[in-house]
C-alpha cells in the first residue's frame, strides 16, 4: 500500500472578524492548520493512507487534536509528545487577504524546539512509500531545517519519493541564514516540486522574468515557467516533477512538467471565494494523488487545479471535498 508521511508544524488558526465584531461577541472561528497536515487531510478524504508526524505538547487539547485526526483516517503514530505549546497564528476569514496579514505566535512551539537525533526515522518511515513536507519547516529555525535535511536522508535510503512546497513565508527565516544556503541542500533530495516562479526566485535564486503576474498574459506567465522549471531541473536532476500555480485576480491555473511532459491545466474561474487560505497545500495534495495513481500528467494538472480552487470556496484550512467534486469542477470551471 502507498502511504504519503507529512512532516511539519501543526498550528491552530484564530480567525477573528476583522471589524472587531469577535470582541463585542466574545467569539472567533478556530481551525487546525498547518501546511503539512492540510496536505495529510485531504488525501485521507481521498481515501490515501496518510501519516502525520508532529510535535504536541503533553495536555487535553493534544489529545483531543489527535483523537480528530484518527476520526479523519489519519495515521497519527509518529507524532511526537514534548515540549510546552501548540503553535498559533491569526489570520481573519476574508478571501482578500495577504500573507501579510497573518499573525504568528509559534515561537517555542514544542514543533520549532525539534532537534536532529529526536525523531527515530527508521520507525517512523517504516510503513510510508512518499515523505512530502514544505519549505515552512526550515524557515523555522537553524535547528528545524536539520531535522529535515536528517528526516530527508532517512527517507531517501529506504527510496521513498519525496516532494516538497517552495511556498515561502516571509515572516520566517529570521535566523540569520539565507533560505537559499538552507533550501539549495534539501531539493537534492527531492523528486517532486510544486510552487510558483517567485517562490523559486526567492528560496532558490532562480531568476523570474517578471516582478509579479500584473498584467502579464497567460502565454508569457506559462513561458516563465517553463524556463523556471527548467533551471531548477538542471540545478536538481532527481526531479521528475515540477508543478507551478499562477492565482490571478479573476482565474487560476497551473502548469506541470513530468515523465518529459508538459501540461498546462483549465483556466478556473475564481468566482465565490471565500477564502484562499490552504488552497496550495490541496494542490500539493491533488499533484500526489495524481502522480501516485499513476494519471496522465494532464489529468493530473487538472485535478490538482481544480482542488485548489475549490478548497477556496471553504472555510477552514484543510479541504472537506470528495474526489467526485473535484472531477465534477473540471467539468464545470
Amino acid at each position: 500500500m502507498q502511504k504519503v508521511f507529512s512532516f511539519g508544524d501543526l498550528l491552530l488558526r484564530i480567525s477573528p472578524e476583522i471589524n472587531g465584531q469577535w470582541i463585542h461577541d466574545s467569539k472567533t472561528e478556530i481551525y487546525l492548520g498547518g501546511a503539512e497536515l492540510n496536505v495529510a487531510t485531504a488525501l485521507a478524504k481521498w481515501n490515501m493512507a496518510a501519516k502525520y508526524c508532529t510535535v504536541l505538547p503533553d495536555n487535553y487539547l493534544s489529545n483531543e487534536i489527535i483523537h480528530e485526526l484518527k476520526q479523519k483516517n489519519i495515521d497519527t503514530s509518529s507524532i511526537l509528545i514534548s515540549g510546552k505549546r501548540i503553535g498559533i497564528y491569526f489570520l481573519p476569514s476574508s478571501a482578500d487577504l495577504k500573507h501579510s496579514d497573518v499573525i504568528y505566535d509559534r515561537t517555542n512551539s514544542s514543533f520549532s524546539e525539534l532537534k536532529p537525533g529526536i525523531i527515530n526515522w527508521d520507525e517512523a518511515l517504516n510503513d510510508c512509500t512518499w515523505f512530502h513536507f514544505s519549505a515552512i519547516s526550515p524557515g523555522l529555525n537553524e535547528s528545524v531545517a536539520l531535522v529535515c535535511e536528517e528526516g530527508l536522508r532517512a527517507a531517501s535510503a529506504k527510496g521513498l519519493t519525496i516532494s516538497v512546497d517552495l511556498n515561502f513565508r516571509a515572516k520566517l527565516w529570521q535566523y540569520g541564514t539565507p533560505p537559499v544556503d538552507v533550501m539549495s541542500k534539501l531539493l537534492p533530495y527531492c523528486h517532486v516540486v510544486t510552487g510558483n516562479i517567485w517562490a523559486a526566485e526567492k528560496l532558490l535564486d532562480i531568476s523570474s522574468d517578471f516582478e509579479n503576474s500584473e498584467g502579464k498574459s497567460r502565454d508569457e506567465l506559462t513561458a516563465a515557467a517553463q524556463k523556471s522549471m527548467n533551471h531548477l531541473q538542471q540545478l536538481y536532476p532527481k526531479l521528475n516533477s515540477v508543478a507551478y500555480t499562477f492565482r490571478l485576480p479573476e482565474t487560476y491555473f497551473s502548469v506541470l512538467h513530468s515523465d518529459k511532459v508538459f501540461a498546462s491545466s483549465k483556466e478556473f474561474s475564481l468566482q465565490h471565494i471565500i477564502s484562499k487560505v490552504g488552497s496550495g497545500d490541496c494542490f500539493m495534495a491533488g499533484l500526489i494523488y495524481g502522480i501516485l495513481n499513476q494519471h496522465h500528467p494532464q489529468t493530473i494538472i487538472d485535478f490538482a487545479s481544480s482542488a485548489a480552487v475549490g478548497k477556496m470556496k471553504e472555510k477552514g484550512d484543510a479541504t472537506n471535498q470528495t474526489i467526485a467534486s473535484v472531477k465534477n469542477n473540471i467539468t464545470n470551471p
